[in-house]
């Protein structure tokens, strides 16, 4: 087995940033959400979740549905299918990556 720490090298970078991940890790957890509620519960600013949401969408890990309501936009975000399982995949990385720097500790 090579060296335990160069597994955190082959992390997905697009999701293991934080903003990213809290964005990532919401959405996982509903059908959808509104722009206003991602900023709120990530506390990004809005051009700062705009960006990220770009980067998202451009790794095909989600999706949005822009609607003028009134004369506001409303922006709804899912997740695709493929971001959920790189999300999951992510957390499995994670949590192997765990487990592995326990048995390394107590060797």
């Amino acid at each position: 087995m090579g060296n335990v720490f160069e597994e955190i090298v082959g992390l997905d970078k697009l999701i293991h940033e934080p903003a990213r991940l809290a964005i990532m890790t919401i959405l996982s957890t509903v059908e959808s959400a509104d722009f206003l509620a991602l900023q709120r519960l990530t506390g990004l600013t809005s051009g700062n979740l705009s960006v990220h949401l770009s980067k998202l969408e451009e790794g095909k890990f989600v999706t949005y549905d822009r609607k003028i309501v009134g004369k506001k936009t409303k922006t709804q975000v899912k997740i695709t299918s493929e971001g959920q399982q790189a999300l999951e995949k992510h957390w499995l990385q994670l949590e192997t990556f765990r487990e592995k720097v326990k048995e390394t500790k107590s060797d």
